[in-house]
């Protein structure tokens, strides 16, 4: 009977524990990075569209109907607001750490959720566009006819819920996330490398040009 060579059986890989720091800072950054981007995005998307024209209408008067428009800043300016502070919270995030750092996420949060809700309920609001046919036309009865929307206080509600989402991010990956350097703080200490400036040597007068080149007194101790 041949002999029979038994092949090699191949043992089960032990596990690394390190293995799994190198996908949780994958994850890390990703979060973050989607968190940067959607905050940004998202204030911006706001604070544009409460530029725009949210509502439009015809007030009657004694010559016909005269035009009118509102945008969204005077229909209302809680969504604008909101916006810039949930762009401060976003910065703010990365500037302080653990429980702080979750206030500022549930801030970051709030504010989106504000914006968005603050927008939508624009949507339907014609209160605006009364004052301003008051206004223009001098008569407090004045009516709007031919009321009209248009899309942007939609458009801010999506943007302050792109603003919820980098929150919710921040809430949920917020304490893997670097924080703020301190490396540039200034603690009294001398910086390294920097050695005190010695008085010029009076028999060497390429010292002591250098001295008058600064300014400096070469005949002071």
């Amino acid at each position: 009977m041949e002999g029979v060579s038994a092949a090699p059986v191949p043992q089960p890989r032990t596990a690394d524990p390190a293995s799994g720091a190198a996908p949780d800072r994958a994850g890390s950054r990703r979060s973050l990075a989607a968190a940067l981007f959607l905050g940004a995005i998202g204030a911006a998307v706001v604070l544009l569209a409460s530029g725009q024209i949210w509502v439009e209408g015809d007030a009657a008067t004694a010559g016909g109907a005269l035009p009118l428009s509102a945008d969204g800043r005077d229909v209302t300016g809680v969504p604008a607001a909101l916006a810039v502070v949930g762009l401060a919270a976003l910065v703010a995030v990365f500037a302080v750490r653990g429980a702080v750092r979750l206030t500022v996420a549930a801030l970051l949060a709030l504010s989106g959720l504000g914006a968005a809700v603050s927008a939508w309920a624009g949507a339907s609001d014609s209160s605006a566009l009364d004052d301003e046919a008051a206004r223009s036309t001098g008569d407090t009865a004045a009516t709007v006819h031919a009321l009209s929307h248009t899309g942007w206080p939609v458009v801010a509600a999506a943007g302050g819920l792109l603003i919820l989402l980098a929150g919710l991010l921040a809430l949920r990956y917020g304490s893997r996330w670097p924080a703020m350097s301190g490396k540039y703080e200034r603690d009294g200490t001398p910086r390294p490398g920097r050695t005190p400036r010695t008085a010029p040597d009076p028999d060497r007068p390429e010292d002591l040009w250098k001295a008058l080149d600064r300014g400096e007194d070469p005949t002071r101790g």
